[in-house]
């Protein structure tokens, strides 16, 4: 039994030395490795130095440092001079072990002696260039930096590079530094403006056709041509000499003194030519527009039977700002004024129709459906009432229907009345009007010549009360809109085929004064906005007549006659009162500047009006006693 311990005893000791024998044969060999490794990589070091000089024309024995030796063992007048051996060898580690050996110089060791050392900076001379440029330079301007010289390599006459015989770490100290310009780095926002500067290519036949087809090019192209054409069309007089030094004697105070006198004219050879003017209206948020609706031209019947066209008064051009059309004559057109983008029409088959001037689109956007519920005759009149935030469109036609409307929805009216007067065959309105600020009372005139007055709601919405004068249709009708110091809000005038113009109160039944000044139709009338007793009127026989209450109520204040011989068939002032437009049959609308002693009223001429007023009155029922007294033969 204790033999067999023993023997497990042995054999336990056994494999113990076996295994650490084995472990340091491990180490060994892991060693051995490490060794070979580094000799392999020292080699390969060492072949990638000489071929890289034998690329650059330098053999491996001149390039191998030689071993200088110098003895310093000299004395100069009597001072000893410590030297010392400066030697170069290679790597104590290189790959054969094997230590250099060094021999001595075949020279012989020069005397040194001892010499005063002074140190001298001299700074690099700047040159000063003055050239002109801006304050602020251009930042791709050459920057100037210091440079220092690089001794590392040096080169001589054949190109041959040498390494030099002085290291360059003490070579460097010594050398002087010098200016020289250096470009700034480009940066990303500098390519980007390179790439931009570059030509634009060439586009193909299909792309440019779908430029040009696409929405956002036509209306890039009508806002230019417009604009372009507001330049080419401006002649202004750069000469024009504001002290009058440039007239002839006496010029001066005439054209001062002029009542009425021609700004200029609007015609277009393809959408005016041969139409009527039938309406006018000046823009209430951009007072030189002004839009005019034209009826069918009869000669021209591929074209479209109703024309809106919208001038502006302020550029010279000659042709219209804005073209829109539709497929009916248009009798009536107005801006919609608390939306001055649209244009409302009424045209000739009883249709309401809307433009907008925002869309590249001449047809309506949106149009009334031709039923029973709505107009079935000639719309003459169209008005927009209310205020910013509770307005409506209101429409009368000669089949006696006086209608509301919405802007937002023309599918059906939201209200319609008929107009009729004590049980009577229905009123075949004419023209209408709103006194100033009402939006409930209205006047209207009719095909019978008579006139009546009416409200939209109460207790009898409809027709109130009939007013008798005239024995033709009546063609135009206004009420009074100048404010000052007296409200004549209730005197309108209104414009027959019997070739009078008479002036009404709504507080009586008959007129208060009758004009009978024309020899023709008269077309239109309306009273001026800034001026109480101005007011102007248009006849078939071309001529423009301006009336003032105050001066003279039998013959007009002045009077202006178109040379073609043309029937002037409506009128409308601008809202400054200072111009006033005058369309005929013939498609030309004539713009008039009045005279500012005219147009401009004076402090006193609402209280002259009110004692006009009460002559007219006093002359009327001197006149009617007259006749009652008067015995019959």
């Amino acid at each position: 039994m204790l033999s067999r311990k023993e023997e497990l005893e042995r054999k336990k000791a056994r494999l113990q030395a076996m295994r650490e024998e084995k472990k340091k044969k491990e180490e060994r060999r892991k060693k051995e490795g490490e060794d070979s490794t580094v000799q392999e990589s020292k080699g390969d070091l060492r072949a990638e130095t000489e071929q890289l000089l034998k690329d650059l024309g330098i053999s491996a024995e001149e390039a191998s440092p030689k071993p200088v030796r110098v003895a310093r063992a000299a004395t100069v007048d009597g001072a000893q001079v410590a030297s010392s051996a400066v030697s170069t060898s290679s790597d104590q580690e290189s790959g054969d072990g094997v230590q250099p050996s060094f021999s001595p110089s075949p020279r012989r060791g020069a005397k040194l002696g001892l010499s005063k050392l002074s140190q001298t900076n001299i700074p690099p001379k700047e040159q000063v260039v003055y050239t002109k440029q801006t304050q602020t330079p251009s930042e791709s301007t050459d920057k100037s930096v210091l440079v220092y010289p690089d001794n590392a390599l040096s080169t001589d006459e054949e190109g041959d590079m040498s390494l030099p015989e002085t290291p360059p770490i003490l070579k460097r100290h010594h050398a002087l530094p010098h200016v020289a310009s250096v470009k700034p780095a480009e940066t990303e926002a500098d390519a980007q403006l390179k790439q931009e500067a570059a030509p634009p290519c060439e586009l193909s036949e299909e792309e440019k056709e779908k430029i040009v087809a696409s929405a956002e090019f036509a209306r890039f192209f009508d806002r230019a041509s417009r604009v372009v054409e507001r330049a080419l069309c401006e002649d202004s007089d750069i000469f024009l000499d504001y002290t009058g030094g440039d007239k002839e004697e006496g010029e001066g105070e005439k054209d001062t003194g002029a009542k009425l006198s021609l700004n200029r004219t609007f015609y277009d050879e393809k959408w005016s030519k041969h139409r009527t003017v039938t309406s006018m209206d000046w823009s209430t948020q951009f007072p030189e527009l002004l839009m005019a609706s034209y009826n069918q031209n009869e000669d021209a019947g591929h074209e479209p039977e109703g024309v809106v066209l919208v001038w502006n008064q302020r550029f010279k051009k000659t042709t219209p700002e804005y073209v829109f059309h539709c497929q009916s004559g248009v009798m009536s057109a107005t801006f919609a004024t608390f939306h001055p983008n649209l244009v409302i029409g009424g045209t000739y088959s009883g249709q309401i129709v809307v433009w907008d001037n925002r869309l590249n689109k001449r047809t309506p956007v949106q149009r009334s459906p031709l039923s029973a519920s709505a107009h079935t005759h000639p719309v003459y009149c169209v008005n927009v009432v209310g205020s910013q935030n509770a307005h409506n469109l209101v429409s009368v036609s000669t089949d006696g229907k006086f209608c509301t409307w919405s802007l937002d929805m023309l599918s059906q009216p939201q209200e319609s009345m008929e107009l009729q007067h004590k049980q009577a065959k229905a009123v075949a309105a004419t023209c209408m009007c709103f006194p100033y600020g009402d939006v409930n009372n209205f006047v209207v005139g009719s095909e019978e010549g008579a006139v009546y007055t009416a409200c939209r709601h109460g207790s009898k919405p409809g027709v109130l009360d009939m007013f008798e004068g005239h024995m033709s249709p009546v063609t135009g009708i206004d009420c009074h809109v100048a404010q000052g110091q007296v409200d004549f809000s209730y005197l309108f005038l209104t414009s027959s085929f019997d070739w009078t113009v008479k002036l009404w109160s709504l507080k009586e039944n008959r007129p208060l004064y009758s004009f009978e000044d024309n020899g023709d139709y008269v077309y239109d009338v309306q009273w001026s906005p800034t001026h109480p007793a101005l007011f102007g009127t248009v006849d078939g026989m071309g001529k423009l007549d301006l009336w003032n209450l105050n001066t003279d109520t039998e013959v007009p204040l002045a009077s202006v006659t178109i040379e073609e011989s043309t029937a002037l068939n409506h009128l409308r002032w601008s809202q400054s009162g200072h111009q006033i437009a005058a369309g005929d049959d013939m498609g030309k609308i004539h713009i008039y500047d009045v005279g500012e002693h005219v147009a401009t009223p004076k402090s006193d001429e609402w209280s002259k009006l009110v004692h006009t007023l009460q002559d007219l009155k006093n002359n009327k029922v001197d006149a009617e006693e007259a006749l009652i007294s008067t015995p019959i033969r």
